[in-house]
Parts: C-alpha cells; structure tokens; sequence
C-alpha cells in the first residue's frame, strides 16, 4: 500500500503533463515520482543514461542492479529488472543464482563475480576495498567503473525510494513473489 499518494497524470498541465505522456505506460513508479516534477524528470534523464548511453556492458549492469534489488530487498525493481536483465542477455540460471544469494555459482564468469563482489561492497560499506576496486579495474576502463558505480548508487536510490513510498507492485508480481525468495 502507498504509504504517500500517487499524483493523478490526468491532473497534470503544461511541461509535466507532456513529460509523463512520454513515459506511457504509467508505471506506479512514476505515479509516485510524478509527485515531484524536478524530481521525476531527474530520476528519468539519470537512469536513461545508465541504461542506454554508458559503455558498461549490459548485461554486467544488469547483474548489478539484481544485486543491489536484492541486497535492499526490494521486490518492485528485482521484479523488473529480472526482464530487462533477460532482454539484455542475463541468463536464466544467473537469474537464478541470484535469487539464491549466491554470487560465488557457478554461472556466473570470473568478470561477473567480481562485479557482484564489487556491487556487495558498495551496498555495505559505501567504499569499495581496494580489493574489489582492483579486480573490476582488472577488465573494465576507468568510464566503465565509473558507470558501474554511478549505477549501483542509483538503484540503491530507487529501492530506497520504492520501500519508504511504498510503490505498489505492477501486474504479474505477485505472482512472482511467490518465487521469488526475496
């Protein structure tokens, strides 16, 4: 349940009413953050340009914000991520593993740990090791690093902004839940 009330789109005029018909279908994420019209066009422009203008692999990001979803227990963006990370070549079974908590399976590549590695890192301690640091600088450019960690602070952001608003889940998540250990 919302814990503060959905904007109604319907209501809205001017700059913001042709910004929101841009986001069709009206997520309830953007309900909540339509609250706000600095806020949801800043939140929209940033998270853009994680998800379509960076150089960092696709489907390394999308194990990150698995990762960071899980980690915030954050039901709303694993739900959907879990398609996006599909779309962008994440396979079943690393989805899988994920679900399971376990970043160390098999499934996953050399490359792909130590970005879960990294990502574990940042979610708890803020300030990556060295370690970790040194083992992402191993196979990505500094750019790459960078947009990794613009990217898990940003979807630390949104399940911090999802959980304390309470954003209702879209259609076929509930049913989702139910297996989706989280």
């Amino acid at each position: 349940m919302p814990r503060i009330p959905y904007f109604d789109v319907d209501s809205a005029t001017g700059k913001h009413a042709e910004f929101l018909d841009k986001l069709k279908p009206h997520l309830n994420i953007y309900r909540m953050l339509a609250n706000s019209e600095a806020g949801l066009k800043g939140f929209i422009r940033m998270g853009n340009a994680l998800l379509y203008r960076c150089e960092l692999d696709p489907p390394l990001r999308e194990l990150a914000i698995l990762r960071v979803g899980r980690l915030c227990r954050a039901a709303y963006e694993v739900f959907q991520h879990e398609r996006i990370a599909r779309e962008a070549g994440v396979s079943d079974d690393k989805i899988a593993a994920l679900r399971d908590a376990t970043i160390e399976a098999p499934a996953f590549s050399d490359n792909e740990k130590a970005v879960l590695r990294f990502t574990d890192d940042v979610v708890r301690n803020v300030k990556a090791s060295d370690k970790n640091l040194k083992a992402v600088q191993a196979f990505l450019s500094p750019g790459a690093v960078v947009e990794l960690t613009l990217t898990i602070g940003y979807y630390m952001m949104v399940c911090r902004f999802l959980e304390t608003t309470g954003v209702e889940g879209e259609e076929g998540q509930a049913e989702w839940l139910k297996t989706a250990k989280l």
